[in-house]
């Protein structure tokens, strides 16, 4: 994701780094009916959950000690490809928490009523299945597109 405003040469898709824009990305989501933006951005999330998890689990393979360094790895990483601010939290009690700032899904959106960081989501899920060992289950608790502060989620393992 690139948050970064257009130059006057820039194009919606700056094929140099491979970004799109946050806003010409969201901008879609937000033209679509509630409920085909809905179903677009819970696929959205599955997606990056199935290849993003494929990502993780790789990289957790490639040696990280444990899974404190693995997640301050992944909040290194997330910042760098400008996902926004990551801090997770919560392992202690068998579940994982995430809060966000700067994300730029809610910030590409815009305003909205209802949560809108569906691929932080579908990423969560998939760390936190790496991370507590079993298929996880994410959900996004607050957005700041839906005026929260920041956003806010959390993953535990699936009923089985």
């Amino acid at each position: 994701m690139n948050s970064r405003p257009l130059s006057r040469k820039a194009t919606a898709c700056d094929a140099s780094q491979g970004d799109l824009r946050d806003d010409s990305l969201m901008g879609m989501f937000r033209r679509l009916p509630a409920e085909a933006s809905r179903d677009a951005l819970r696929a959205f999330a599955e997606s990056v959950a199935e290849h993003g998890g494929r990502s993780a689990q790789r990289y957790r393979a490639t040696g990280t000690a444990g899974s404190g360094e693995f997640l301050a790895t992944l909040e290194e990483t997330a910042a760098q490809l400008g996902w926004g601010v990551w801090r997770f939290s919560g392992m202690e009690i068998g579940e994982l928490h995430l809060e966000v700032e700067n994300s730029p899904f809610a910030h590409g959106y815009g305003a909205s009523s209802e949560v809108v960081c569906a691929p932080i989501t579908g990423m969560l899920g998939a760390v936190a299945s790496v991370v507590l060992g079993a298929p996880a289950q994410a959900v996004e608790h607050s957005c700041a597109s839906a005026g929260g502060a920041i956003c806010r989620f959390s993953a535990r393992p699936q009923n089985p």
